[in-house]
Parts: structure tokens; C-alpha cells; sequence
């Protein structure tokens, strides 16, 4: 499946919320992988070893097709469903989600819990600085002195990251999005009457 780009967050972010003594506290925060994840989770569950439950959510790649979430031990549907669907909702990926409970001596009802889980997730959400992360390209793209201007113009054009070496040639190093590659390649082209060319390299 192709993808131009997608949402994850920069950073952790936190929310908070009592309800009837028990207290929910949540935590978003980037993971790149599923071993990051569950990396970071560890590193939770070691800061907070007292609490009764430690439930959470995580979205993996560019689709966020890979994802797993738990309810650690509370009622089957109650905590690790609403905090994958609040990611879902937010469109976020590379990110996990979760949320640990300090119990307060009262229950909860299946819907109340849910909810709480969820508004606690929203919380930390709405609250993230979002990063867009893109599909990106390199290619190598070669042109005569007498175009360099030209073939500058046309890469900053397209928003392309690039580095210069200078030799009997102009060698330009190119990092660009995925979607803009063949129709860079084709402006460069083009504008240089086919004195300049591009070598696609790699997907990144």
C-alpha cells in the first residue's frame, strides 16, 4: 500500500483524571517500533509499580495497521479498545498510548471505565504536538555548470533537501517526498532541454 504521509507526535504528553478516588493518568508519547513500545511500556510500569492496572494501545508504521492494545486485567473491552480507537480517531502513528490506574476503592460500571480510560487517553492526545512523517526518496541528479541555477531553482521548487559536490560536473545528493520524485526527475529534465538528468537511488 502506498502512502504519501502520516501524523505522530514529537513527544510525551500526559493527561489526568479522578473518578471516584480512582485516578487515571495518561501517557502518549513516539515509538518507532513494536520493541520500542513495549520498551517504553516497561519503563512505565517500572515508574509506576503500585498502580493496579497499566493499559494501553499502540499504532506502528505508516497505516498504523500494526497495533496491539491491552486491558490489563480490567473488564474485556473496557480500556485497551477505547485507547486504540482514540488513536485511530486521531489518526496517529509510530505512537503508544497508555494508561495506568491507581484504584480508589470504589468499581466502576463497564461504561463508566471505558470512558475513563478514553477521556484520560483524549486528554494526553489533545495535548500532542503532531509530526508528519513522509514517504521519502534519494536520487542523484547530475547537470552542467551552465544549469546549476536552473536545477537549484527546480529542487527547492519541489521542497527537496540536497547537497552539491562540484567536479567537472555538478553531482547533487537528493532527499525528496516519494510523490514528488518522477515529476522532479521530468522538471529537470525538461527545463534543461535533457543536459541535466536524475538516477533514482532508494526508498526510504
Amino acid at each position: 500500500m502506498s502512502f504519501t504521509s502520516y501524523d505522530t507526535v514529537s513527544s510525551v504528553t500526559t493527561g489526568e483524571i479522578t473518578i471516584k478516588r480512582s485516578t487515571f493518568l495518561a501517557y502518549l508519547q513516539p515509538c518507532r517500533s513494536k520493541e520500542h513500545a513495549q520498551q517504553c511500556l516497561d519503563e512505565l510500569r517500572s515508574k509506576h509499580v503500585d498502580a493496579v492496572h497499566h493499559c494501553y494501545a499502540w499504532r506502528v508504521g505508516p497505516t498504523g495497521l500494526e497495533y496491539r492494545m491491552s486491558d490489563d486485567g480490567e473488564p474485556s473491552g473496557t480500556a485497551g479498545k477505547p485507547l486504540l480507537f482514540a488513536l485511530q480517531r486521531a489518526q496517529l502513528s509510530d505512537v503508544l498510548l497508555v494508561v495506568v490506574r491507581y484504584y480508589g476503592g470504589v468499581k466502576l460500571g463497564v461504561g463508566p471505565l471505558a470512558r475513563a480510560y478514553a477521556e484520560a487517553g483524549q486528554i494526553a492526545i489533545d495535548a500532542c504536538e503532531r509530526v508528519i512523517v513522509r514517504d521519502i526518496s534519494q536520487a542523484t541528479v547530475f547537470c552542467l555548470y551552465d544549469d546549476v541555477s536552473t536545477v537549484t531553482r527546480t529542487l527547492e521548487e519541489f521542497d527537496a533537501k540536497f547537497t552539491a559536490a562540484y567536479g567537472d560536473a555538478i553531482t547533487f545528493d537528493v532527499v525528496v517526498a516519494s510523490e514528488q520524485l518522477d515529476a522532479l526527475c521530468e522538471a529537470i529534465t525538461s527545463r534543461t532541454n535533457a543536459r541535466a538528468g536524475a538516477l533514482k537511488v532508494s526508498a526510504q
